[in-house]
């Protein structure tokens, strides 16, 4: 409405202004000079107006441009000394700068907001240009983790602490990554995380350390302590037997008061005894080399390697051992060109360890079967063992993966420990699916 109103006022005069200019031509060709002249001040005036009015609103629209692009919008419009359409368009304007204002109010408020939320955090936040290294903002909580002031530049750490500047720089998005950050005669364990975000055509990373030193030495605390049970469980069935059979055998070779005052024992009691107590002595110390040998996994040499040839060489080596126990074993790989990157000895140990749990699973079983399959989900490769065998309870189930645990008579319950342990050093993970009476399926993600 009021676009129209203006258009309509603009065309009104300029239709005046062409009316006067025909009538002082018109007296112009008559030689009227006098009524030329009485009309030219009036087509100046019209003239006038016109351009002033023009050239007003663009004044006015190019200042309030300006004012946006630089967020100013404290200018206020006198749009009471105005009148018509301009009056409106000064009230449009101000209407506009008080919503700016109340926005900008809003977002400084929040951006306060967050700030006191970042500062307040135990996360160091550290904020900085991708290219150039300049620093955009850092909280006290990264201060005080890596003991470093205010700097302007991420390079200044080259002189303070090399190793720790490469991090930051090298850190892939989405990445985390344990770093032992030496603060003069102590070390503080940090959990470093980065990721990219790009603002205005620049490309900033976002840095986020977390001390993560309490909870390690928490965790290891508990770790030590169910190891140290499970140790000592261990130790005392072997300790206990070989005690108690050596004391027994000592008081049998004690002189007893009898006529010949010498002890009484039977020979065969003595080689039995010795030969129980060497037996137990010597699975004590397979016990400990179990131990030793679960801390020395090889760093393993990764390359890739085609799921199918895996899956060949196990079938093979296995192959016999399942025809005389009569289990079927069924392969199924739907992409024969699927691939992992692994160390292909540790991930066939891995492998045969829980075939070798599979077939034990099975072995009474009227119709035993073991499938081994492969497959990709979003291009992540997976490789599953599953068995429909006797199934495992959820008690058992929480404690399969913890070192010495066994449920087998003459199990050392180091297999799955290590099979856990190697796929971890794969950054991949291993995890058992078990229903009591219908089997059990163990899945290992690369």
């Amino acid at each position: 409405m009021t676009l129209n109103k203006k258009r309509i006022g603009l065309v009104t005069q300029i239709l005046l202004l062409l009316l006067l200019t025909a009538g002082i031509a018109w007296c112009g060709l008559r030689r009227e000079w006098w009524w030329a002249i009485a009309c030219f001040p009036f087509w100046i005036y019209m003239l006038v107006r016109i351009v002033q009015t023009a050239e007003k609103t663009d004044k006015i629209i190019l200042e309030f441009v300006e004012a946006v692009k630089y967020n100013d919008f404290g200018k206020n419009y006198n749009s009471a000394a105005a009148s018509g359409d301009m009056k409106k368009l000064l009230t449009g304007l101000n209407s506009i700068n008080d919503r700016f204002k109340t926005v900008n109010k809003e977002r400084k408020a929040e951006n306060i907001y967050l700030q006191t939320i970042l500062e307040l955090t135990g996360i160091g936040i550290l904020s900085f240009n991708h290219t150039t290294g300049v620093i955009n903002w850092l909280n006290e909580a990264f201060k005080k983790m890596t003991d470093i002031p205010y700097f302007k530049n991420i390079h200044a750490l080259e002189k303070r602490n090399p190793e720790f500047l490469k991090l930051l720089l090298e850190i892939e998005t989405g990445q985390t990554t344990i770093f032992t950050f030496k603060k003069g005669m102590l070390d503080e364990k940090l959990l470093v995380g980065a990721t990219l975000f790009t603002t205005d055509g620049q490309t900033d990373k976002l840095i986020s350390l977390q001390s993560i030193k309490g909870t390690l030495d928490e965790t290891e605390s508990v770790a030590w302590q169910k190891l140290l049970n499970v140790m000592t469980h261990e130790i005392m069935n072997s300790v206990a037997p070989i005690s108690s059979l050596a004391d027994t055998l000592k008081s049998q070779l004690e002189p007893r008061e009898t006529d010949t005052g010498a002890a009484v024992i039977d020979p065969e009691d003595l080689r039995l005894g010795l030969e129980t107590i060497k037996k137990r002595s010597e699975g004590l110390q397979r016990f400990a080399i179990t131990y030793r040998n679960l801390n020395k996994i090889t760093k393993p040499v990764f390359k890739k390697v085609l799921v199918s040839d895996v899956f060949e060489n196990l079938q093979n080596l296995m192959q016999p051992t399942l025809d005389q126990k009569n289990i079927q074993l069924d392969v199924i790989l739907k992409d024969p060109f699927l691939s992992i990157q692994a160390d292909v000895n540790l991930i066939e140990q891995v492998l045969i360890n829980l075939m070798t749990n599979a077939i034990e699973a099975v072995k009474m079983i009227a119709a035993p079967q073991i499938v081994l399959s492969a497959f990709s989900n979003e291009e992540r490769p997976y490789i599953k063992i599953a068995d429909n065998g006797v199934g495992i309870s959820n008690e058992i189930a929480e404690q399969i993966f913890i070192p010495f645990f066994s449920t087998r008579k003459n199990g050392n319950g180091i297999g799955l420990s290590l099979c856990k342990q190697i796929m971890l050093l794969h950054k991949g993970s291993i995890q058992m699916k078990s229903k009591e009476g219908e089997g059990t399926a163990f899945l290992l993600y690369f």
